[in-house]
């Protein structure tokens, strides 16, 4: 059930785990966060797989091989395929593949999940702009990455070979905190050169399409903690969103998205796959969930009621959305969500 314009997040009298034939998670800041699972996830992952949903995970950490991500996850107790396993590497090998001849040199500027990704693909990864390459892949490196690396990349690109990006997510969500993602990388090269990239991940289409030929998802549900990728990439492909709020978007970023940037249904965590989700009606000015009522009065956010802080939320989200219209809201909400505590 999706929509181009949503004013308000939905309610839902099924657990999403039953409405929805297969769950599109993505893993930074949703399933882990750096080596350790997010809290409730492992156990809101089994719940939901033994209840006959299939879980895939979705991406834009061009890094690691699918391999390496279902061994973590089956770590952290999650059993995983390398099967269910998408992800960014995947989508842009695939974009530059149908745009080179097969066993084409490419420079790789990332980590060893782009280069298998190539390999799968038929291109031939090479390490430097000299090496004569017919494109450049860059995706995320991890924090060591060397700074050659991008000057690598930004030689070739100079010289008017075509560039492609797994994604441009400018931060990745660690255990210590937020830190540059690949997307800080690819500004660098950009900076470096004025050239703009072919992009293939979350939210552009070359990642959906990835996604759906290798899942055959037929009803599914997208669940990130990213506005601008996971949200985003659900709206450019026509489907549903859970938010969780385990990761990088806060209460304030919610209330203030656009249209393309809002989400199906909230929640705090990867429970809320579990659960219905509940109304959220409007009456007039007002917008009720729970035991809360939200409307704007003189340009400003007012909460009313009690109950479940998220219940709370999402009748904000009814209120700010509307107001906001087709744009962006631009009022204060730091009053109304410090009464929620978020």
């Amino acid at each position: 059930m999706s929509q181009q314009y949503r004013s308000r997040p939905l309610g839902s009298s099924a657990a999403l785990s039953e409405a929805y034939d297969t769950a599109l998670l993505d893993l930074d800041g949703v399933v882990y966060a750096g080596g350790h699972a997010i809290v409730h996830a492992v156990e809101s992952l089994s719940t939901a797989r033994d209840g006959g949903m299939r879980l895939a995970y979705v991406t834009n950490n061009a890094l690691r091989t699918p391999d390496a991500v279902a061994e973590h996850l089956t770590e952290l107790g999650v059993p995983a395929e390398p099967a269910d396993v998408i992800t960014s590497a995947q989508a842009v090998a695939r974009l530059m593949a149908d745009q080179l001849p097969s066993g084409a040199r490419v420079l790789v500027i990332g980590g060893e999940g782009l280069r298998v990704a190539l390999r799968e693909r038929g291109l031939v990864p090479v390490d430097s702009a000299d090496d004569e390459p017919a494109a450049v892949a860059q995706g995320y490196g991890g924090p060591d990455m060397p700074w050659g690396r991008l000057a690598e990349a930004s030689y070739a690109v100079a010289r008017g070979l075509p560039w492609f990006a797994s994604n441009t997510d400018l931060t990745i969500p660690s255990a210590r905190g937020i830190a540059p993602g690949n997307g800080a990388a690819v500004e660098v090269v950009r900076i470096a050169t004025g050239a703009e990239p072919q992009v293939a991940g979350k939210p552009l289409p070359p990642m959906h399409r990835e996604t759906v030929l290798r899942t055959g998802a037929e009803r599914p549900l997208v669940v990130g903690d990213r506005l601008d990728t996971d949200i985003e990439g659900a709206f450019n492909g026509g489907v549903d969103s859970l938010l969780v709020l385990t990761g990088v978007t806060d209460a304030a970023q919610l209330l203030a998205a656009e249209p393309r940037y809002r989400p199906t249904y909230v929640d705090r965590d990867l429970r809320g796959m579990l659960t219905g989700q509940p109304e959220v009606a409007v009456d007039g000015d007002t917008v009720r969930c729970g035991g809360w009522r939200a409307r704007v009065r003189e340009d400003e956010l007012v909460l009313e009621g009690e109950g479940d802080e998220l219940d709370g939320l999402r009748a904000l989200c009814g209120a700010a959305w509307a107001y906001a219209g087709e744009g962006s809201c631009g009022l204060d909400a730091g009053k109304v969500l410090a009464r929620l505590g978020l």
